[in-house]
């Protein structure tokens, strides 16, 4: 799989969960006057931290010897395994352990702070991608992620109206993280990457 088949997996499952929050702020921000630009432009503004905060972590991490990059898969090994676990401690929760239920409409900044505030494991993920890729990749991955912020907003909309495609991304998007996050770092600590 080349660059930008990477490019467009590693952003699905690292924001899946964004698909919910989108569509819960669209639901919740219907009747609002310019609602999809001010929601792209929260979404923009907060993927944009996470962008910019993995890609200077990467470029620090890019000056570690190259034979220590690998064990940066380490890092989203250890989220997988993270996430897997409170995905296996919530299995009985009615809600599927989503918790975005109670989101409300906020605001262009409201956005970008809920977006960043989400993206934390993002950045765990990133960074050794990131770093492996080298500057060339780096880019086309930086690429490819804001082209998919625009699809992943469309989407948001489109799911906020229907509502039982909603409910099962909140319900089985949180068990697809974490087997692809180990996977990933795996991959990375084979020097897959």
């Amino acid at each position: 799989m080349g660059i930008i088949g990477q490019a467009v997996v590693l952003f699905a499952v690292t924001n899946i969960d964004d698909i919910v929050i989108l569509a819960l702020f669209f639901a919740r921000g219907a009747g609002r006057p310019h609602l999809v630009r001010d929601i792209a432009v929260g979404q923009y503004l907060g993927f944009a931290g996470i962008l910019a905060v993995a890609v200077a972590a990467a470029f620090g991490a890019r000056l570690l010897p190259g034979a220590v990059l690998p064990w940066l898969g380490l890092l989203p090994l250890a989220l997988g395994l993270r996430a897997g676990w409170q995905v296996w401690r919530s299995r009985h929760d009615e809600d599927g352990g989503d918790g975005g239920g109670g989101v409300e409409w906020a605001g262009v900044l409201g956005l970008a702070a809920v977006t960043f505030a989400n993206g934390g494991d993002n950045i765990g993920v990133y960074v050794p991608v990131f770093a492996a890729a080298g500057a060339a990749g780096m880019s086309g991955y930086v690429v490819v992620f804001l082209l998919l912020v625009a699809v992943w907003v469309a989407l948001g909309r489109f799911f906020a109206t229907r509502p039982v495609v909603a409910r099962a991304l909140s319900r089985w998007g949180h068990v697809l993280l974490p087997v692809v996050l180990v996977g990933l770092g795996l991959l990375i600590l084979s020097g897959g990457f």
